[in-house]
């Protein structure tokens, strides 16, 4: 039922100056569990493509899409024949290739929030249902079936806006976006949604956004993908015709509280890690997350050892 996806890559990458100077952030390099080096873009289209999507839409600002097509691209016949002994590099300029045909270009031509972005694609989406993902975050699944599964199998089982949730603690609430609501069902756990509040402070949520069944001091937050019925876009069009902005921007997440109202929401909650590579300490560690799930994982063991971590 889910074709369509679209990913948020209009950021200015400001909390990685100055390396964001030389290269569009989403597409600083990692090396992904398969051993391979790749844009984080790649990893996340993959992520896509794996959890069944055939069409795919990137936000990007005006002109950063030529950094984007420069790498999803296969090799020409000249650079073919330095990769004769290498088939494992042909196999990537063949996954390139493939990937190319399913991308479109979108541009914010104007940088006026998450919502905005989001927006921007709504030509292109139509009447469909869309799987939303972030450009910056890194998704591992606990289980044989991706996060961008779990989340489109939720979709087709309950037939309504869906977001991905993750169970955590107060102390780092105030990074993401959080919310509460009555457990609808178990193994997945999914949770009807009553209301979302974004990055709130820890006195906030004790007192509204609480989730019974949940441990002491632990919420309910965004895990960085969401799959949407096209009904989001009417509410954000709403938001921007009448100016509603958080922060001077046209916020996804206020959206997201109004579809609640008007739609019904699943919250569901996602067995995996949500990565962000958007800030230095979070590229670390997405990086190192990564090594630990790859074939490089026991080297990378020695080598903390030996340097005494």
């Amino acid at each position: 039922m889910i074709k369509k996806a679209v990913i948020t890559a209009a950021g200015k990458g400001t909390r990685q100056y100055p390396g964001s100077n030389a290269v569009q952030k989403e597409l600083f390099p990692l090396v992904d569990r398969d051993g391979m080096s790749k844009p984080t873009i790649q990893i996340i289209v993959e992520e896509a493509l794996n959890a069944g999507i055939e069409d795919i839409a990137i936000v990007v600002q005006p002109g950063e899409e030529v950094q984007f097509k420069n790498h999803f691209r296969g090799l020409t016949e000249s650079e073919r024949s330095s990769f004769a002994n290498k088939p494992w590099g042909i196999k990537q300029s063949n996954l390139l290739e493939k990937a190319r045909e399913t991308i479109t270009y979108i541009h914010q031509t104007v940088q006026d929030g998450f919502g905005h972005a989001v927006y921007c694609a709504r030509e292109w989406v139509g009447d469909d249902p869309f799987l939303m993902m972030l450009g910056d975050h890194i998704y591992i699944s606990n289980k044989n079936e991706s996060c961008a599964e779990q989340l489109v199998n939720g979709f087709e089982q309950f037939g309504r806006s869906i977001y991905g949730v993750k169970r955590t603690p107060a102390e780092l609430i105030y990074l993401f976006g959080t919310l509460t609501g009555k457990k609808i069902q178990d193994n997945p756990a999914a949770y009807e949604v009553s209301r979302i509040v974004e990055k709130p402070a820890v006195s906030f949520a004790r007192e509204n956004l609480e989730t019974a069944g949940l441990p002491d001091d632990t919420f309910l937050t965004f895990f960085g993908m969401h799959v949407f019925t096209p009904k989001i876009f009417n509410i954000l069009e709403e938001h921007i015709r009448q100016n509603i902005r958080e922060k001077n921007e046209i916020q996804l997440t206020s959206a997201q509280e109004v579809l609640c109202q008007r739609e019904g929401v699943v919250a569901l909650e996602i067995d995996g890690m949500r990565l962000d590579m958007g800030t230095p300490l979070g590229y670390l560690e997405t990086q190192i997350t990564l090594a630990l799930h790859g074939p490089f994982r026991h080297d990378v063991e020695l080598t903390f050892k030996r340097l005494g971590g």
